[in-house]
Order: C-alpha cells, then structure tokens, then sequence
C-alpha cells in the first residue's frame, strides 16, 4: 500500500513515547506561562491604569528576543538541546519563584530612590503618548513595579535562549512521516494551553490572588523537568560542523532568504500578529469597554485558543491540506475581519465569538508555517532556522503589543484595533500578489527537506 493511499492515523505522533512526554511536560509549562501572562498584565494594569505600561510589557518581552535568538539558534545547533531546555526550564522556575515571593510582599518593598527613579522615567513615558487618560489616574508608584518589569526581562531572556532548542527538537522524536502529524497535535496542546491558562489565571486571580497564579506556574516548570529524563532521541542530532562565525550564525537567514515559500510564510505571520494582535489591550477592554472584570479578561484571552483548539482538531483528523498556501493567506485575511469584528464591539458574547474565530483562523496559518520550517530545513539548520522563525513570530507578537498600547494611548482602544485588523487584511492581499509560490505549494505531506 502506497503512502499516500494509507489510512490517516490521527494519532499517529502521540503514539511516539519519546515525543509524547515531550509534549506533556511541554504543554504543562506553557499552561502555567499562558496564566502568569494574563495576572502579569493585570497586575501591571491595576497598579498604573495605563495602557502604555501594557505595550512597555511587550518592549520588555521583544528586546531579549532581538538580541539574543540567533545567538541561541546556534546554540541549538551545536549542543544537546534537551539539557538546554532543562537548564532554561530550572532558570525559570527560580524566577518565577522570585516573582511570586515580589507579588506577594509587594507593599512592603522600600521605596529606594532607584525604583523612584525608574517609576518616575516610566510615568514620562506614558505621558508621551497617553492622550485618552487623565494624567492624575496614573499611579507609577508602587516601588514592586520596575522589579517586575525587571524580572519580565530575565524570564524572556531564558525563554529566548531555550526556544530554538525547544522548537527543533521534535523532529529528533519521532520517525519524519509523522512530523506534520506532530505539528498538528504540537499546535493543538499549545491552543488547550492558551485556553486553559488564561481562564485558570483569571479565576486564581479572582480567589487567591497574584502570587498563587505564578507559584503554580513554578509547579509546572518544575514537571516539565522531570518530564525531560524520559525524553530520548529517535533520530541522532547532526550538530553544526565549522568554526562559530557570524556567517555560520547566520545561516538560518540566509537559508529562509533563499526560499520565497518560507519567507513569505513568515512574513504573513510577522505583520498579521504585529498589525492585528489585540491580546496587550484585552485588559482595557475587560475592565473599561466590556466591564466584565478578571474572570471575564480570562474567557477573552481564552476565546482564541478555544476556536484554535477546535480548528486544531479538525486538522488532525483529516487528510493533510492539498492547497496549503491558498489557506494560509485565505486564514490570514480572515483573521483580520475578524480583529476587526472585536474592535467594533461593545457587547461581551460578540467579542468572545469574534475571538474565538482569531484562532480558528489563526491556527491554520501555524499549522502550515511550522510545517513548512520543520519540513523543508536540514536538522543540521533547525536551530538557526528556527531563531530566525522566532524573531519573525515573537517580535511580531512583542512588537504587536507595544504598537496596540501606544497606538491605544494616542487614539484610544477601539481605533488601533480596527486600524490593526484592516492592515492585517492589506497585508494578505500583498502577499498573494508578491509571492505566487504560495499561492502553488502542494500537500504538506509532499515535502522534503532542501540543503
């Protein structure tokens, strides 16, 4: 019987041992990341009541990411990548404990010239873009806050230097026939992740404050951990042959730079999450547009992932995409109504369902770009491909929620939501008419690595 003539096997990369403690112990630390982002925000946003501290969240979250992710794509390439995650996995969790220890005692952190010093540098900040808010409602006071941002910092930075490693070390797993599979099921975790965490955060929040969101955050890094002593190696890595130059660092882009497929890929995930995120404004809408308090800012960081999760399945249990490049960009410009739907909302139900489809349509677009990285890079390139991928999807992210703040300061929420999501739509448009390869990629399952 021919390959493609087999039965699908839904399950079939959940079969795996190896890749199956992976992904639990995975999906764990990211359920516990996914509820600290949503009591961090929160906690930033009822200290200050500024939307411009949201969008310093982001700045704060991209900066490691611009510096360091090809120096840890590299990394990745040349060493064992499971002791790198373990290592950035315990770093973690000693950060997060500091974090939840700071949440906790905040009011009696001393108000040390230095933290008056960084609060007062923060409020000018603000003040140069907030235009919808009563100067007087903003409280940058509180000493614990540029302790927060600084340790919001250290946890990005790890997260940074382990991402390559984590992100290329599936394909190590578990047999190649079965990698699309993997992403699929890979993706589908992560969008449980993102739609249990935040709800889980915002009831924590709710009934036990700050500082229980970020200790049962510590809780799950640490399961992880030991999740990683049962992972083993399908397929021997290949490390990175060559001395450590910055052309060999460089690697990765120029490989994506060569592949107009993977570049256009990426390029509609960076300006479709850059222009169209709404997630660093969910708290302004949550408590000044919607009134629905914590709990309901956790159902709309949630609604995402619940249409994500949903459209996750249905890939899984169906034949691979025979026109992936004709979704994506399809995906991507209705993730951008969608946005836009959000933004013209007053009423709680249309937002969640406006959400909720963001990651309907969002998770195809992942789905097919993580496919094509893992797919058509030499595992000897993974890590640097990967950085480089990185850059494009957390800088979009980061950059995303610093532009939302500071566009949400200057013409208020509403307006940069809806600017965002029509952006989001011009940006498919663009695509499809520049990158015609796209619009031709055959079946994911078709593919073969490229040297």
């Amino acid at each position: 019987m021919t390959v493609s003539s087999a039965p699908h096997d839904p399950y079939a990369a959940l079969r795996v041992p190896n890749y199956r403690a992976y992904l639990i112990g995975s999906f764990l630390a990211l359920l516990g990341r996914q509820a600290v982002g949503v009591a961090v925000t929160w906690e930033i946003y009822q200290w200050t009541h500024s939307a411009t501290a949201l969008g310093l969240v982001g700045l704060v979250n991209m900066l490691p990411l611009l510096a360091l992710s090809l120096p840890a794509g590299a990394l990745a390439d040349r060493y064992d990548r499971r002791r790198i995650i373990a290592f950035g996995t315990g770093v973690s969790a000693l950060l997060g404990t500091a974090l939840a220890v700071l949440s906790y005692y905040h009011s009696s952190v001393p108000d040390l010239a230095p933290l008056r010093w960084v609060n007062g540098v923060l409020r000018s900040t603000a003040l140069l873009f907030e235009r919808h808010a009563d100067p007087a409602s903003l409280h940058f006071t509180d000493p614990a806050l540029p302790l927060v941002f600084l340790l919001l910092l250290a946890l990005a930075t790890v997260r940074i230097l382990i991402w390559p490693a984590r992100s290329s070390l599936p394909p190590l797993l578990l047999p190649s026939a079965h990698l699309s599979n993997a992403v699929t099921w890979s993706s589908s975790t992560f969008e449980i992740a993102t739609m249990v965490g935040p709800a889980i955060g915002g009831f924590l929040i709710a009934f036990g404050g700050f500082h229980s969101v970020y200790g049962i955050a510590v809780v799950l890094e640490l399961i992880f951990l030991g999740l990683l002593r049962r992972v083993h190696y399908f397929t021997p890595p290949k490390p990175a042959q060559g001395h450590r130059t910055w052309r060999d660092m460089l690697g990765g882009a120029d490989f994506i730079w060569r592949r107009p497929v993977i570049l256009g890929a990426s390029t509609l995930d960076l300006f479709a999450v850059l222009l169209g995120g709404a997630t660093a404004l969910l708290p302004i809408y949550a408590a000044d547009i919607l009134h629905v308090g914590p709990i309901g800012l956790g159902w709309l960081r949630a609604a995402p992932s619940i249409g994500a999760f949903g459209m996750a399945m249905w890939l899984a249990h169906r034949a691979p995409l025979q026109h992936p490049g004709r979704a994506l960009l399809w995906t991507v410009a209705g993730f951008g109504a969608s946005i836009v739907v959000f933004g013209f909302s007053t009423w709680f139900w249309l937002s969640l369902v406006a959400l909720f489809f963001t990651g309907v349509f969002d998770n195809i677009s992942v789905v097919v770009r993580q496919s094509l990285v893992q797919l058509l890079t030499p595992d000897s390139l993974r890590g640097r491909v990967t950085a480089v991928n990185q850059i494009f999807i957390g800088s979009s992210n980061e950059l995303g929620a610093l532009r939302a703040g500071l566009m949400a300061a200057v013409m208020g929420p509403v307006a940069a939501v809806i600017w965002g999501g029509l952006g989001t739509i011009a940006v498919a448009a663009m695509v499809a008419k520049q990158v015609p390869a796209l619009r031709r990629l055959p079946a994911l399952h078709t593919l073969k690595p490229e040297d």
